[in-house]
């Protein structure tokens, strides 16, 4: 403490490990490459939106058409493992105060943010960046129309796995689909919710970001963190380990943190080149096109409308996430699909290869001696078979 009763942030004692470059971290994200800004155009023009606005809020006020409407109130109980795992995922949705006095830890940004990193690892998160909040990425307005007002200097984004066991014996629009989202949403949810907790317990405040109780905008948070570029499945950001194969949770602070630089490792020729999200979207939704200017921001454009009503009406499984399936970059962490996607990282050549391989060994396709679940589906109280 100093005199005057204030805790000395310089007087605690500071890990090794945190002295040292990070070893622990799943993923060698320090090995990428890193750019001073995101290799997709991000402009100063870029207006707030409402999170009324995206696509499952729009078809829950009806500006889908009738069916939807009323499929997106059981779209998530529809399949029980779904329902279970956002049930879990509803009991982390609290907040709690601030404690009254700054813990006594070193003042020094970087070493913040390696231990909040490390702090995520040891909860198991499977990916970790720090950025500083842009304004932008920050809702206007929430879900039922309230303004959203949060002035947090800096975001921590974490991301969590799906899982690729269940994708290979899946279509990616099947029963299992809702709960390969909720599986992630529910446990980055839980990472999100015990690290906001524990940087109020250190005197800073901060807010935990969740599927279902969002005020800011992921994407361009994961962008700036360093966690994947923009890639042509809309507004979707595809990480180099895992691909689109992930949900992320956010805790936003005004702890001093270091930020993260994006990164770079050629996927805009990638998805320029490859388009097979786009070939097997079960409702046309994503575009084989060239990118557009939208909102300030360079993105290839998809019509989120048509994505919506073919997840919350698919009758023949519990969501879709057919594009993720079916992305080359969706791979187990092997040493051969990791050499291959290393060296795509650095080579045109070597990219355009990927993308031809990956059809010719039929990854697109399901493995039914892998499916473990069975196919049921909720109507009027009572579970049947599928």
């Amino acid at each position: 403490m100093t005199a005057d009763g204030d805790a000395d942030h310089t007087s605690a004692t500071i890990p090794d490990g945190l002295l040292r470059a990070r070893r622990n971290e799943r993923y060698p994200s320090r090995k990428l490459r890193r750019v001073d800004r995101p290799t997709t155009i991000v402009t100063s023009e870029i207006a707030r939106v409402s999170e009324r606005d995206s696509g499952f809020n729009r078809a829950a006020h009806g500006d889908l058409g009738r069916v939807p409407e009323r499929e997106v109130g059981r779209f998530i109980e529809k399949h029980p493992l779904s329902a279970a795992l956002s049930d879990m995922e509803d009991l982390l949705r609290l907040d709690g105060p601030v404690a009254p006095q700054v813990a006594a830890l070193p003042d020094d940004p970087v070493i913040l943010s390696r231990h909040m990193k490390e702090v995520c690892n040891f909860l198991r998160a499977d990916a970790v960046g720090v950025c500083a909040l842009p304004p932008y990425a920050v809702y206007s307005h929430d879900r039922n129309g309230d303004p959203v007002a949060n002035g947090h200097k800096n975001a921590i984004a974490i991301v969590v796995d799906q899982g690729y066991d269940s994708f290979v014996g899946a279509t990616g629009h099947d029963w299992i689909s809702g709960s390969q989202s909720f599986v992630a949403y529910t446990r980055s949810a839980f990472i999100a919710r015990i690290l906001a907790d524990y940087i109020r317990r250190l005197g800073y405040p901060a807010r935990a970001h969740q599927s279902g109780d969002y005020q800011v905008v992921v994407p361009p948070i994961l962008l700036l963190a360093g966690l994947g570029e923009m890639c042509r499945i809309g507004d979707i950001v595809l990480n180099p380990f895992l691909g689109p194969r992930f949900k992320a949770s956010v805790v936003t602070t005004d702890m001093p943190l270091a930020p993260d630089k994006p990164i770079d490792f050629g996927l805009q020729d990638f998805c320029a080149r490859c388009k097979k999200c786009a070939r097997e979207c079960p409702s046309g939704a994503i575009s084989a096109g060239e990118k557009v200017m939208h909102n300030g921001y360079e993105r290839w454009d998809c019509d989120s409308d048509a994505c919506t009503r073919y997840r919350v009406t698919n009758a023949r499984g519990s969501s879709c996430g057919r594009c993720i399936k079916v992305c080359p970059w969706n791979k187990p962490d092997s040493w051969y699909h990791s050499a291959a996607t290393r060296v795509a990282r650095r080579s045109g050549l070597a990219r355009r290869g990927l993308i031809w391989l990956d059809d010719a060994m039929g990854y697109q396709n399901a493995d039914p001696s892998r499916k473990w679940w069975f196919d049921l589906e909720e109507i009027d109280g009572r579970l049947l078979p599928r």
